[in-house]
């Protein structure tokens, strides 16, 4: 009975024991899962919850991020967890990035009711181009005249404001635009990844580019120069519809591996969410030996067509004043030895004034150097061709070419043979005349300057035909002319008034 009554005693203290370990071993949860171990901030920095590694200062990782840019195209499944994500887009083709405004209540009140300024890039994300960018963009431009790398498709976007794109600045724009109202702009990206690849044998891997956004402020002057908020996001461009093959083709590899294999990637998301960064440095490049074509100006200079240099102001061409036969041939032919001003100078007299910046320092051996596909490439089809005939002095053959002589200006003379017999040397000195339209007017107009007299006093132009008769000279007549005929012009006074009759014989 004794043993009985103890029973309960003993589970009491072996109770009494436990509970009071287990308040003690309670007692430092609570300092051990402090602010200071674990905190929300600590867990989403871990790798597996980043999209890339911030290039930020350390004090600016717990700030809320005033803005968001989303861009509305899927990113690549067959990017691993640690890595930054990947997303494919067609050339040329609108995509939507949505501008969202983060804020919290009261925080940025100054920019309340106020527009803000973006500025968009397209830039590389391999260091080794970055430092090679200004060459690189250079020689796009120098293959793709007239293009731009980057562009806002204005009839698709909503709610910006003044959109701008410096002709000098090919991978840029800019526009303002108010964070308290909707606003999504549409870009197009028109350079893909393999244009810029070393070796191009086909089959290459492209290089990856950048889109960047870089948001300012106003500042007391009126000038948005207070950054407020910069992200990007890595992107790879392919050439129409290739992006999509590209998806396609990642997502049936990532079906393909084992599950254990998923697991180091990340899903595909249907949305790019653009990650902070820092903001894009304003560099004004200085070009020393710049290609043609190129003009490296920053955004602050005029633009001016130069030699790339922004302080450098071009000499115009000097007048072009002689006007004799010999200048006359210098719109035909151009020569090896053709100064560069010279060259300037041909242009402009062939009407391509357009292109006079392009081959600013190009002499006439230069130009003659290049090739059909050359100019093509950077003229365009067809002010590439013209100035490829131009070059290469190739006149457009007439349609119809016929000789003509006056009866008066055929000569003759006796001249004594050595044995001092006589003989007739009779020649006709012809000149030509070349028919476009091969109407009866046109040719007037032609035989009215061969004789320098107005078309006016020629009244009628016949061709003798058989037995001497005289027809009557008609648009088809001349159409069913044989080219590079010959006649003798003879003239006849007309009886009604002081104009002239022609006769072809």
């Amino acid at each position: 009975m004794a043993w009985a009554l103890k029973l309960p005693l003993a589970d009491e203290v072996i109770e009494s024991g436990l509970v009071q370990d287990f308040d003690a071993s309670l007692s430092g949860i609570g300092q051990e899962l402090g602010a200071g171990a674990y905190s929300m901030s600590d867990v989403l920095a871990l790798p597996i919850f980043k999209q890339e590694e911030s290039s930020l200062p350390p004090d600016n990782e717990n700030k809320i991020l005033p803005f968001q840019y989303v861009l509305c195209a899927a990113t690549s499944p067959a990017v691993k967890l640690h890595d930054e994500t990947l997303t494919y887009l067609n050339q040329g083709q609108s995509y939507e990035i949505r501008m969202l405004d983060n804020r919290k209540i009261g925080e940025l009140p100054e920019i309340n009711g106020k527009l803000v300024k973006s500025i968009f890039r397209v830039v590389f994300h391999d260091r080794r181009l970055q430092y090679t960018e200004h060459q690189q963009l250079e020689g796009w431009r120098w293959n793709r005249p007239g293009d731009r790398i980057l562009d806002i498709d204005i009839p698709m976007s909503v709610g910006i404001i003044d959109p701008r794109a410096n002709p000098t600045q090919l991978n840029t724009v800019e526009f303002l635009w108010d964070p308290s109202k909707r606003t999504s702009v549409f870009i197009q990206v028109h350079c893909i990844s393999t244009e810029f690849t070393m070796r191009k044998h086909g089959g290459e891997k492209g290089v990856p580019f950048r889109v960047q956004i870089d948001t300012f402020k106003e500042n007391e002057n009126g000038e948005y120069t207070e950054h407020l908020h910069s992200a990007s996001c890595q992107i790879k461009v392919f050439k129409p519809k290739g992006a999509d093959r590209k998806q396609k083709t990642d997502r049936e590899k990532m079906e393909k591996r084992t599950p254990h294999e998923k697991e180091k990637y990340q899903p595909s998301y249907e949305t790019t969410i653009l990650t902070e960064c820092s903001p894009w440095p304003e560099i004004t490049y200085v070009n020393n030996a710049p290609s043609p074509g190129f003009n490296s100006a920053h955004s602050s200079f005029s633009i001016g067509e130069g030699n790339g240099s922004p302080n450098h102001q071009p000499e115009p061409p000097p007048p072009i004043t002689d006007v004799s036969p010999t200048s006359n041939l210098m719109l035909v032919n151009l020569l090896p030895t053709t100064t560069p001003q010279e060259a300037q100078q041909w242009l402009l007299r062939n009407r391509f004034s357009t292109f006079s910046r392009l081959f600013t320092n190009f002499s006439g051996a230069d130009l003659l150097k290049l090739t059909r596909e050359d100019v093509i490439q950077i003229c365009g089809p067809a002010d590439g061709i013209r100035l490829f005939n131009a070059l290469k002095g190739r006149m457009v053959r007439p349609r119809l070419t016929i000789y003509v002589c006056q009866e008066s200006q055929q000569l003759g003379d006796q001249q004594k043979q050595e044995d001092g017999e006589p003989a007739n040397s009779t020649f006709f000195v012809y000149h030509a005349i070349y028919l476009e339209e091969l109407t009866a007017g046109e040719l007037t107009e032609k035989i009215a300057q061969l004789f320098s007299v107005s078309s006016r006093q020629i009244s009628h132009i016949y061709k003798q035909g058989p037995a001497g008769i005289h027809v009557l000279i008609s648009d088809e007549m001349i159409q069913n002319f044989q080219d590079e005929s010959c006649f003798v012009l003879d003239t006849m006074k007309a009886e009604t008034n002081d104009s002239y009759h022609i006769i072809l014989k």
